[in-house]
């Protein structure tokens, strides 16, 4: 292991070993004296400096894994719930790379501002800065203040990690937090940076090319293969955000209503016309555009045009941006529910075998999902204010499943008919995602439909999970699986059927951008797991 007074400034040795990811649903063995945490490097160092000394640091740290045979990963808030950002040998802590940078004209590409889009629209980031952060900024400290154009439900990951492993939110006409990437500088080796874009939708001019001191790669492929790739591509040390000028978002959920054919002809189809009496507008209302569109189940009492048995709807309205909306109060603590009541839940299950868990689970549920879901939402708030919250917190367990939008109320009855055999402790949600373009986005249907089960991470649960996954092969229902969520049936066949050919082209990719020390630094076993390290 390096002696602390041979490190590069800015590069601290992290004495870790075992480690527990932020919702406590695993723990992780790291090899001895094999992590480190980075820093500015010169706190009285401006931040063009600090961010240059930065790259630095991240080849050193290269050059370290190889030469001491050891893989490592970067690791933002450890937010997600598979093994999917971890590896075996250490970990970099990344969390105090939070440095952001506003974009000029000079530094933006002139196809980029002959399209009519505007350089003050980007923002340009260091990779540990979590989205709480980057909300803040955007929203508060800009000249001419923004928006994140999706989000995730909650604020606690890191940007570059969020869009790593695909988080998706639920605006249907946008796609996931990954799809407003349009630049990412990667650190692939001791000796080389690299800057990624589009060769169709150029954004970078080169004087920031110049700046930034990067090789330059515009190749549509390559960076969609590098967008959602969990941290394998090597060190990616600043992302470029194409955001939106501050909007506002109008939340409602509705009392629950039947689950009849109109609206399994929305959930399947996207086509709000038939439930517009529902609706608290139409999808295009002057000044109110439909933005997020969510159904909420309760699998132990659900029935068809039933409703009292039936789904709460939740949308979201996007307004332009006015100062005299009622303010969201941001809760530093941002929970729902503590800790410690989901812990005792959850070793209530696993203890109970599963004659009384089957009756306790009902109950569980109705007592929760009142503190989740309130039919008195009726909120206005920006993307920051309003997706604020973990509402499942601690011992929990997250999966997320995304189906083409036509299958989406046959998954859902075969949902409801699995619970009625092993029930689930925990609640459905289906949202919407536009198709993304990343190659390995778990969010790749056209209209991409996500049934999200969340609920307490217990024995009881992980089964429920399987027994979900196996009949959706059973029925030859093409899925895939949020990386970042529980996705323990995850295998190379599995991968391969699930992708098909973009698997291979992902692969090779890799190996192009990567030569051979590099990528056994960036693989770990979850990729060889699922075949991706070949």
């Amino acid at each position: 292991m390096a002696e602390s007074n041979v490190l590069p400034k800015g590069i601290a040795t992290f004495p870790i070993e075992e480690w527990k990811n932020a919702h406590q649903n695993f723990t992780h063995t790291f090899k001895k004296n094999a992590s480190f945490k980075l820093t500015l490097p010169d706190p009285n160092a401006s931040n063009s400096l600090n961010y240059k000394a930065t790259t630095k640091n991240l080849q050193w740290l290269i050059k370290y894994a190889i030469d001491n045979n050891i893989n490592l990963r970067a690791m933002g808030n450890g937010w997600s719930f598979s093994e999917v950002a971890v590896c075996e040998g250490g970990l970099v802590d990344t969390k105090s790379l939070v440095l952001s940078f506003n974009i000029t004209d000079s530094f933006v590409a002139k196809e980029y501002l002959d399209k009519g889009n505007k350089a003050n629209d980007l923002f340009f980031i260091q990779c540990g800065m979590s989205v709480l952060r980057v909300n803040e900024i955007l929203e508060t400290v800009l000249d001419s203040p923004h928006c994140l154009k999706a989000s995730g439900a909650s604020n606690g990951q890191s940007m570059a990690g969020c869009i790593s492993t695909g988080t998706h939110g639920s605006a249907f006409d946008v796609g996931a937090v990954h799809d407003a990437v349009v630049g990412l500088h990667i650190v692939v080796g001791p000796e080389r940076h690299v800057w990624l874009q589009r060769a169709s939708h150029p954004v970078a001019s080169q004087k920031f090319l110049d700046w930034l001191g990067a090789e330059p790669i515009s190749n549509d492929d390559m960076f969609n293969a590098a967008l959602v790739s969990f941290g394998s591509f090597g060190f990616i040390h600043g992302v470029l955000l194409e955001t939106a000028p501050i909007y506002l978002l109008e939340k409602h959920i509705s009392e629950k209503i039947a689950y009849d054919q109109s609206v399994i002809n929305t959930l399947n189809t996207l086509d709000f016309s038939s439930i517009a009496a529902t609706l608290p507008f139409p999808p295009n209302t002057p000044g109110k555009t439909l933005y997020h569109f969510e159904a909420i189940v309760n699998p132990h009492a659900f029935e068809h045009d039933n409703a009292s048995k039936g789904i709460y709807i939740r949308t979201m309205y996007k307004l332009p941006y006015r100062n005299d909306y009622p303010k969201v109060t941001r809760d530093d603590k941002g929970l729902t529910y503590g800790d410690s009541m989901l812990g005792v839940v959850q070793t209530i299950v696993d203890a109970l075998g599963s004659k009384l868990s089957a009756k306790l689970v009902p109950a569980l549920v109705a007592k929760l999902m009142p503190l989740a879901f309130t039919t008195s939402e009726e909120t206005v708030g920006t993307v920051g204010e309003l997706f604020n919250n973990t509402k499942f917190r601690g011992q929990v367990a997250s999966t997320a499943i995304a189906v083409d939008c036509k299958d989406a109320s046959k998954v859902i009855d075969e949902i409801v008919t699995m619970n009625k055999k092993n029930p689930f402790p925990g609640v459905l949600s289906i949202r919407y995602v536009k198709g993304t373009r990343a190659m390995m986005g778990f969010t790749h249907f056209e209209k991409t439909c996500v049934m999200e089960l969340d609920g307490v991470d217990s024995g009881l649960s992980r089964a429920f999970y399987q027994s979900i996954w196996d009949r959706l092969e059973e029925l030859s229902i093409p899925y895939t699986l949020h990386w970042g969520k529980i996705n323990t049936n995850l295998n190379a066949d599995r991968v391969k059927r699930m992708y098909g050919s973009n698997v291979d082209k992902w692969i090779n990719i890799r190996h192009q951008l990567l030569d051979e020390p590099v990528r056994k630094v960036f693989t770990n076993k979850f990729m060889e797991k699922c075949g991706l390290d070949k």
